[in-house]
């Protein structure tokens, strides 16, 4: 069992920046790729970007490529999330999630732990 939380949300400007943090706690959380997706209302969860167990490899959506910026640090069993120039529609709740097999992927159905979620709104 691995628990996520994820905090760093808030209220910012368009163009502004805002950093994200996913926690995990339990058996090896390291083994796990982590994902972030995120859930505009009315909208499905919708891949954002992931990373594989070493941090060697990474997977943006082409709607946030060259904007955020996805990093571990297995030390402190934490993955980050930097979102800068955020637009309006990147308002959504912003999960993270934990994958067993290491790799990581965009399909959210192959992920095997979710957090809670954290808002962020981007007013223009």
């Amino acid at each position: 069992q691995v628990d996520l939380v994820e905090s760093g949300g808030g209220l910012v400007q368009a163009g502004g920046s805002l950093r994200l943090s996913c926690a995990a706690r339990g058996r090896t959380p390291n083994i796990y790729a982590v994902g972030w997706f995120r859930q505009a209302p009315g909208k499905e969860r919708e891949f954002v970007v992931t990373i594989s167990r070493s941090g060697g490899s990474t997977d943006y959506a082409d709607s946030v490529r060259g904007r955020f910026t996805i990093s571990r640090d297995n030390a402190k069993n934490t993955v980050y999330l930097q979102m800068n120039s955020l637009k309006p529609e990147d308002t959504a709740v912003y999960y993270c999630a934990a994958e067993r097999d290491g790799l990581g992927s965009r399909v959210r159905q192959l992920y095997d732990y979710w957090g809670q979620g954290t808002q962020v709104t981007v007013s223009s």
